[in-house]
């Protein structure tokens, strides 16, 4: 690695999409850059935010039981994939579960416990084959009246992809991407002489930041989804941002956290949510069966079970 390289590093934090965005480039011209990864993110918070009634995600809502609407090939793109893996047996991933977070609005100053009667009327529209995709259109429609796609368990690790992958096509020496949480590595960590990088890994029963473990990776993605993130206290009842769509509730287990490791950090998202009902031992027999992540599971009780091929830093 050459030394003009580590001369041009560059960082940038950014506030967008309700969360901390930090960048890092490494680059001879690495303001140019982070200006143009800037100016990607404002791109796909205007496409995927469900916030922003201006989004083109929003617009789809908007036209639900009425009309198709044409959307971007990246918007089809993402919600062909989540779809597939809403559908997928045994999932607990549901991009039709739009009603239902704006039912409970964890993670919101105004977040509340629904009443049963607006839980069950909800649960009759959150179903992802009601989402139709018209592939030669490229268009999306919603079915019935009052559905709404949510793409905040995949878009985060969608958007990283999209932003690594500029960041290769320019030629970034090393990089990476933490978008809010979703951690995306380029190239090499110019700090470490074997040139691993290392991300920890949350201890739930501890304060923000102190981690139960650490990997060691390369030239991928580290996602973790936990019920500590996002949550609603009433009383002595703990309610998390992870739902089940079949009771309407927050995923009943035993599991406070999955991280996933994988090349792609939309693949990351992806599997934390689907897996996050089952018990630990399902988790990892899962992930150990396929080829392209690796996975951690960490009990309520603080105990961890870790997949195959997990690289763990000494």
């Amino acid at each position: 690695m050459k030394e003009v390289d580590v001369i041009n590093k560059e960082t940038r934090h950014i506030q967008l999409m309700g969360t901390n965005i930090d960048l890092m480039v490494v680059h001879p011209e690495s303001q140019r850059i982070l200006n143009f990864l800037e100016s990607l993110l404002n791109q796909y918070n205007m496409r995927f935010s469900a916030n922003n009634d201006a989004s083109e995600l929003m617009q789809i809502n908007a036209a639900a039981g009425t009309h198709a609407v044409r959307v971007h090939p990246e918007m089809f793109e993402l919600i062909k994939l989540g779809k597939k893996h809403s559908l997928a047996k045994n999932s607990f991933l549901n991009i039709a579960i739009g009603p239902l977070i704006k039912l409970w609005r964890i993670g919101f100053e105004d977040a509340r416990k629904p009443s049963q009667e607006e839980i069950d009327k909800v649960l009759t529209i959150i179903n992802p084959s009601l989402i139709e995709l018209n592939e030669q259109e490229q268009t999306i429609y919603l079915a019935e009246k009052g559905m709404e796609i949510d793409v905040g368990a995949i878009a985060k690790g969608y958007i990283a992809d999209r932003l690594v992958d500029y960041m290769k096509a320019e030629g970034v020496a090393s990089g990476l991407v933490n978008l809010g949480g979703n951690l995306v590595t380029v190239g090499p960590a110019l700090n470490r002489s074997d040139y691993y990088w290392r991300i920890g890994v949350q201890n739930p029963l501890k304060s923000r930041g102190e981690s139960l473990l650490t990997l060691k990776i390369y030239n991928q993605s580290v996602v973790t989804s936990g019920i500590y993130e996002r949550k609603l206290v009433i009383g002595d009842e703990i309610y998390h941002h992870i739902f089940d769509e079949m009771t309407g509730y927050p995923v009943d287990s035993n599991i406070a956290s999955i991280t996933i490791i994988a090349d792609q950090s939309v693949d990351c998202e992806i599997w934390t949510t689907r897996l996050f009902g089952l018990e630990p031992e399902e988790i990892i027999d899962v992930i150990n069966r396929k080829r392209d992540i690796e996975g951690i599971v960490i009990s309520k009780d603080g105990n961890y079970l870790g997949s195959n091929h997990i690289n763990l830093a000494s």
